[in-house]
């Protein structure tokens, strides 16, 4: 079994383009929808994939440009956290949490995309004990508010 987020934006066909240019993506197919749209754009990201759609408000599929913010974190593994990071940067990502060791052992960084979405870079650099991990995560969140 397998999942596959399809990650509705405004300007698919940009947006493609951006993943590919600033995150390595592969485009390897289109389904356009209206002059313009598409209802799917694949995107593999080393062997996991994503589809891009267009907005399509009439039928309620939505972006987080309409619906003010995302819910989720799209998590990618990168060779390099820092050279992903600055390159998202300078592309217009917003800089969301700048590259740093995690305690749970990855390199780690957020952006938010030029189209709203968020996504985790990550280079796993040393296998902690998930007790460790537990511990630690919950001394973060002791004083974070609810």
């Amino acid at each position: 079994m397998t999942i596959t987020p399809h990650v509705v934006v405004r300007g698919a066909a940009s947006a493609a383009q951006w993943y590919c240019k600033v995150f390595g993506a592969v485009e390897r197919g289109r389904v356009p929808a209206t002059a313009g749209t598409y209802m799917s754009i694949e995107l593999w990201f080393g062997d996991a994939s994503i589809r891009l759609a267009d907005e399509f408000p009439a039928m309620q599929v939505l972006s987080p440009a309409s619906v003010g913010g995302t819910s989720i974190t799209l998590q990618i593994a990168v060779d390099d956290v820092d050279a992903t990071w600055q390159r998202a940067v300078a592309a217009g990502a917003h800089s969301v949490q700048a590259p740093a060791d995690a305690f749970w052992g990855d390199r780690h960084a957020i952006v938010v995309d030029p189209f709203g979405h968020r996504w985790g870079l990550a280079k796993h650099l040393r296998d902690v004990p998930h007790d460790d991990v537990v511990r630690a995560a919950a001394a973060l969140f002791a004083g974070a508010p609810s």
